[in-house]
């Protein structure tokens, strides 16, 4: 297992506020949690994946996820075992959307 952390600074687009979590599962290979959380405007995702050794490839997916949502406050843990890029920033975007009842 490895574990990723990436924080993104100066986000312009803010979470519901409150204690509300929301959790994507679509499919058997990846979990997305998503929760406002009190950051100075940034936003920081954790991934746990069992896939070792893709941190160059998390790590774009990440930024192009951040480009497409630039959010602050918000706290991201994604749970992986395996998902495609893809699948990644579909359930990233299905999370956020929930989030905020929109689409980017």
């Amino acid at each position: 297992m490895e574990t990723l952390t990436y924080r993104f600074e100066n986000g312009s687009r803010s979470l519901p506020a409150g204690p509300q979590v929301v959790g994507v599962v679509g499919s058997g290979n990846l979990e997305v949690l998503i929760e406002s959380a009190p950051l100075a405007g940034a936003c920081e995702i954790q991934i746990t994946t069992a896939a070792v050794g893709f941190g160059a490839i998390w790590e774009a997916v990440m930024r192009d996820f951040h480009q497409r949502w630039p959010l602050a406050d918000a706290r991201i843990a994604i749970n992986d075992v395996g998902a495609t890029p893809a699948v990644v920033s579909l359930r990233l975007d299905q999370a956020v959307e929930t989030m905020l009842g929109t689409t980017p």
